[in-house]
């Protein structure tokens, strides 16, 4: 397994090197908004202590990370009147993961409605409106 690298981004958020859009957080997890958002209201939920993915993560972390998850997730469903909830979880770079610290994306959705392209810069003050809907919804 591949030692967990301190200057991911995530890593960066987390010690307020780079700013974020945080939609809640704890003792042991942070949520923050995706910059390059797939839906409206796509945001990501991370452990605070390192761990590179699902195959490295203790159960701790795990049992703190899911429990942010369904909290976030439930709000965002209201925040955004959605019909449901898509989460996505990538391990290793064969598995589709790009930043190498444990995080779950939560996509509000809509029937019919399919994500964005992957990849693509988001409106920051729509955003900033998102993270507010969400934590406002907490």
């Amino acid at each position: 397994m591949t030692a967990y690298d301190d200057q991911n981004i995530f890593a960066k958020i987390l010690r307020d090197e780079i700013p974020s859009f945080k939609v809640y957080e704890d003792d042991e997890t942070l949520c923050f908004m995706d910059i390059m958002p797939r839906t409206d209201g796509h945001c990501l939920v991370i452990p605070k202590m390192p761990c590179r993915n699902v195959l490295d993560a203790s159960d701790a972390q795990l049992a703190a990370v899911m429990a942010t998850v369904k909290k976030v997730a439930n709000a965002a469903k209201v925040a955004f009147a959605a019909d449901g909830i898509t989460l996505q979880q990538f391990n290793e770079t064969a598995g589709g993961q790009e930043v190498f610290h444990l995080h779950f994306h939560i996509h509000p959705r809509h029937a019919g409605l399919p994500m964005r392209p992957a990849g693509q810069m988001g409106d920051m003050d729509a955003i900033k409106g998102h993270a507010a809907a969400i934590a406002a919804a907490l």
